[in-house]
């Protein structure tokens, strides 16, 4: 089976920080790719950051060096810490998965990230 669970939104004003966590079934946390994507317009998605099973990460320019993604391979935990966050980043946060880096093959229901003063 596979799943991914994400928690940790909110509501919180500008530079604000938010913690969203994903738990994954094994079956899913097993992928090579794991990390956050968000809507962007339509059906285009917008990559975040990502996370391979070695813990090689990168992350969208948009960030800027504010988030930073971590994994627990003993817990099949996947993790978003959000620095400095922006009202113009007020969105749903999806974890995801893939093969790939495009990490497209699986995500979740999504966590509200709402930004604002």
């Amino acid at each position: 089976q596979a799943q991914l669970v994400e928690s940790g939104g909110g509501l919180v004003q500008p530079r604000e920080s938010l913690r969203p966590s994903c738990v994954a079934s094994v079956t899913i946390f097993s992928i090579s790719v794991m990390g956050w994507v968000r809507p962007v317009s339509g059906k285009q998605r917008e990559l975040v950051a990502r996370i391979t099973s070695g813990a090689v990460s990168d992350y969208a320019d948009f960030v800027r060096s504010r988030f930073t993604t971590s994994r627990d391979n003993t817990k099949n935990t996947v993790s978003l810490q959000m620095n400095g966050l922006k009202p113009g980043e007020t969105a749903v946060y999806y974890c995801a998965a893939g093969e790939s880096w495009l990490i497209d093959d699986y995500w979740g229901q999504g966590t509200q990230v709402t930004v604002s003063s």
